[in-house]
């Protein structure tokens, strides 16, 4: 009996680490998701003070600061999917080799994104409750894409120089 390949032998440790961050960004889209749900019920009568953050129901067409609002919902569709896919393979394919802190930032970008396509797809507009009120209404998606998103350029500052 011969001793397995080093491919062969990371072959396992790279699954758990896809299906890891793939539960990871299946766990932020449902955590964002179940919050819009909650958001369309209780939140129809008016907002919800909550000091430096308030609870209050908004709706955009478009993508972040409504940018193509006008633009045909399939288009807006069409488009963040095919973000989306890309994050998705970018995540599988970096996931075996890349950071702990590399995987999470990709997963939390493709969960909010999930989660903001799955909400967009019925009705071509995304739930937003969460108001600062100096900045426009947002939802956790939202805040999973941009903290993930800043963790991806903070973690590709620092490369390692020969």
């Amino acid at each position: 009996m011969t001793a397995p390949t080093t491919e062969a032998a990371a072959r396992p440790d790279a699954i758990k680490r896809r299906a890891g961050l793939l539960a990871l960004a299946a766990s932020l889209a449902a955590a964002d998701l179940g919050l819009k749900a909650w958001a369309q019920r209780a939140l129809l009568d008016g907002p919800m003070e909550g000091g430096p953050l308030d609870l209050q129901l908004a709706f955009n067409s478009g993508v972040a600061f409504s940018f193509g609002a006008e633009a045909p919902v399939w288009t807006v569709v069409a488009v963040t999917g095919l973000i989306t896919l890309v994050v998705a393979a970018v995540l599988w394919r970096t996931a075996p080799k890349a950071s702990r802190l590399w995987g999470a930032a990709l997963a939390s970008v493709l969960g909010g994104a999930v989660a903001n396509l799955i909400d967009r797809a019925p009705d071509g507009k995304v739930t937003d409750y969460l108001h600062t009120g100096w900045w426009p209404t947002f939802n956790l998606a939202d805040v999973f894409i941009v903290c993930g998103g800043l963790l991806i350029v903070a973690l590709s500052w620092r490369t390692e120089r020969d």
